[in-house]
């Protein structure tokens, strides 16, 4: 399935604060548990996440830092900052105001094309 690249931009920050809000943790990382939170639906590149991660950070939502890892790698780990929790708590409470009312609108569908008149 290919999701539209407005879903894609308008869903990107609350995902991925939500994953960083689970733990410190760097882009493959964040990659990966996106990946396995879609059912592999969401395949996100480098060449999206870390732009998203650097615009994150300076807002003030992330804070950063490099650390070496068990392979001797240095990798750039991210962290929640209050800000972006307050910020993921505002977004999560908008997105179940979106969610509650397209979950309505196609109840109300599911209904409604059980009960089509034809007229001939």
């Amino acid at each position: 399935m290919n999701l539209s690249k407005d879903l894609m931009a308008a869903s990107s920050t609350p995902i991925v604060l939500g994953v960083i809000a689970e733990g410190e943790t760097y882009g493959y990382e964040i990659v990966k548990r996106v990946e396995e939170l879609s059912g592999g639906a969401l395949q996100w590149t480098d060449g999206m996440l870390y732009p998203l991660l650097h615009r994150l950070e300076k807002q003030g939502y992330l804070t950063s830092r490099w650390l070496v890892g068990d392979s001797n790698r240095k990798r750039k780990y991210y962290a929640i900052t209050d800000e972006g929790m307050a910020t993921l708590n505002e977004q999560r409470q908008q997105w179940q105001v979106i969610n509650k009312a397209l979950n309505q609108i196609w109840r109300d569908m599911t209904r409604s094309d059980d009960h089509d008149v034809q007229f001939v």
